[in-house]
Formats: C-alpha cells, sequence, structure tokens
C-alpha cells in the first residue's frame, strides 16, 4: 500500500507514520514544514521495509500543485490518504487577525480540500482518505473559549467528508473522518496548558491505521467520534 500523511514530523502523524511502516506499507509520502524532523523520521523508519519520500511543505501557501506532482512522481498511486496537518491559535474571538484567521483555515480546511482534489486522478482503486478532525468541530460537541477558528475549521473538514463521499458515490473511493479527542500532543498543551491527556499519540496512531485499512468496508462519509475525554 502507498499511504500519503500530512503534518508527519510529530505528535500524530509522527506515529501514525511509524505505524504504517511496522504493518507493511510499501511506499511513505510524508509530509511537514519542519526539515529537520522530517529528516529524523525518516532516518527512524530506515530499520523498516518501505520506501519513504519526504517533502518540507508549508501548506498554508498557495503551490498545492507543487506538492500534487512530487507525490504522483514518487509513488505512483496513492492507497491511503491520511490529512493530519493542523494549526491552531487560542485567542479570544475579538483578539484573532487576518493572519491568524488565515494559517489555521488554510492548513486544517483548504490545504486538505486542495490535496484531495490534486491527488484523485493518482487514487488507486479502493482509495481511502481519512481526515483528522477534532471534536471541537464535532457537531454538539463542548466548545471552549480561544478555538473558535480551530474548530470551525475542523467542522468545515467534517462537512467535506460527507460531501466528497456523496459526490463521489459511484466510485470506489471511500471519505471518512475521525474527530479525535483529548490526545497527548504540543497542539493539546497550546489549547489546554497543563493538561494530561489519557491518550497517547502512539496508541492513537494504531487505531487510525487500522481505521485507514479497514473501516472503508463498513463506512463511508462518516464523521466518527474518537475520544475518551474532552478536552
Amino acid at each position: 500500500m502507498n499511504v500519503v500523511i500530512t503534518g508527519a514530523s510529530g505528535g500524530i502523524g509522527y506515529s501514525t507514520a511509524i505505524e504504517f511502516a511496522k504493518i507493511g506499507a510499501r511506499k511513505l509520502f510524508l509530509i511537514s514544514r519542519n526539515r529537520e524532523k522530517l529528516s529524523l523520521l525518516k532516518a527512524t523508519l530506515a530499520e523498516y521495509d518501505c520506501e519513504v519520500y519526504v517533502m518540507p511543505f508549508d501548506l498554508t501557501g498557495s503551490n498545492i500543485d507543487v506538492l500534487i506532482q512530487e507525490i504522483s512522481k514518487s509513488i505512483k498511486g496513492v492507497d491511503i490518504l491520511i490529512n493530519n496537518a493542523g494549526a491552531i491559535t487560542n485567542k479570544r474571538f475579538t483578539e484573532i487577525t487576518f493572519e491568524d484567521f488565515d494559517k489555521v483555515i488554510n492548513t486544517n480546511f483548504r490545504a486538505p480540500f486542495f490535496i484531495i482534489q490534486g491527488l484523485l486522478p493518482y487514487f488507486n482503486k479502493n482509495a481511502h482518505v481519512i481526515n483528522i478532525s477534532s471534536m471541537g468541530g464535532f457537531q454538539g460537541s463542548i466548545k471552549f473559549p480561544g478555538l473558535s477558528v480551530y474548530s470551525s475549521s475542523k467542522g468545515a473538514l467534517s462537512t467535506l467528508t460527507e460531501c466528497l463521499a456523496s459526490e463521489y458515490s459511484d466510485s470506489s473511493f471511500s471519505f471518512n473522518c475521525l474527530a479525535l479527542g483529548s490526545v497527548q500532543t504540543e497542539m493539546l498543551e497550546m489549547a489546554f496548558p497543563g493538561y494530561k491527556a489519557l491518550t497517547s499519540s502512539d496508541s492513537i496512531a494504531e487505531y487510525i491505521c487500522w481505521f485507514a485499512l479497514h473501516a472503508n468496508k463498513w463506512m463511508n462519509g462518516k464523521v466518527v467520534p474518537v475520544s475518551i475525554s474532552t478536552p
């Protein structure tokens, strides 16, 4: 299987890349802004029997086509796409700037939108797209002050998942979304300083990989809450 993961240099993305390598991914294409951490991840993955491609790339920009070209050239067909990259700002609504807004929306929603659009021609049969959302963007969940842009962007990603499943219902592709609760990552610390989650990035990575490999046998266009606690 050929797997593409955004936000791969730390936290959930890092752990998910390692888990896919452990369970036999043939090719991994890993994306992050952090060149140094990507290099360290590639070195870590050297012990596994898979081809690893890394690309330092800022998803807030508008040149997604460059990324698509590099992916299509490197791995020749995508089986699993994990849109995991995320950005957050923790500010009161009246303090949020255009720059804050653009960074979060572009990373959490615009980038997945256009990555999926660009990779559609390169999806293999039964390709599965997993959008990593948040309980903060899950309808009816508890919302928290300071996270209006983050939660809104994750809600948009959830809705996009449902729309794509409908639009491509006559294809072999599947689109699902995982609305994650608290996972112990740097982003959680930014949102809730001092809070300790009950779930680690390693343990959630095991679930993400299982879901990516198997859940499309039973579901499509679903937003699945995966949460022990909120936050």
